[in-house]
């Protein structure tokens, strides 16, 4: 399915052709508001938790031969090598989808700068805070780190004395592609309200156009 594109930066001085600040600022409060709904939107956090959930099963495969070779399994020649690809080929889209949503995070910020450069609306303005957006991303992912670091830990401290196994190396994994997932999501919405509070807290003087 093919992604929805973002609205268009506004267009220079010398094409703008809005007949008054009314119109000017109609399309400006538009824009903003897809811009604040694809950036802070609660299915860009879902999306982050499907792709973790991904990266965890991706993991889950690929360390899966250890038990095999921990059981002496004769079928590991065979089962280990299809255990590989398929973890890798959850693993490696859940990657690029995380770096694909940091980079359009970028340009969302680009594009978001460039619209409140435009012309000022102090109403229009303070929708973008979104506290209640920021929360529902920052308390849930402290959460997701939370459980993160338990199930590490908690790995770590119930493993045998000896080699280390599989159910290690999964625990660990597991744990810290919570952590950095919990991780991306907090650091979103500190960022966003360090943004707000910075650009924002203030508000700018009217620009007309």
């Amino acid at each position: 399915m093919p992604r929805t594109p973002l609205p268009p930066p506004p267009p220079p001085p010398y094409l703008r052709t809005w007949p008054d600040r009314t119109a000017l600022l109609a399309d400006r409060r538009r824009a903003l508001e897809v811009l604040r709904r694809r950036s802070l939107g609660i299915h860009r956090l879902l999306l982050l938790w499907l792709l973790a959930l991904a990266a965890i099963i991706g993991w889950a495969l690929l360390v899966l031969p250890m038990q095999q070779v921990e059981d002496h399994d004769p079928l590991l020649f065979v089962v280990g090598p299809v255990c590989a690809v398929l973890g890798l080929a959850a693993i490696v889209p859940a990657v690029i989808g995380v770096v694909a949503g940091v980079r359009r995070d970028r340009e969302i910020h680009g594009l978001l700068e460039a619209w409140l450069a435009l012309d000022s609306h102090p109403l229009t303005d303070a929708e973008l805070r979104s506290p209640g957006l920021s929360l529902c991303w920052l308390l849930p992912s402290f959460a997701v780190c939370a459980l993160g670091l338990w199930t590490s830990f908690a790995t770590a401290a119930g493993a045998a004395p000896g080699p280390v196994g599989y159910e290690v190396f999964l625990g660990m994994g597991t744990g810290m592609i919570l952590w950095l997932t919990g991780m991306l999501g907090a650091a979103k919405a500190v960022r966003h309200y360090r943004w707000a509070l910075r650009t924002l807290g203030a508000g700018a003087a009217p620009q007309h156009r």
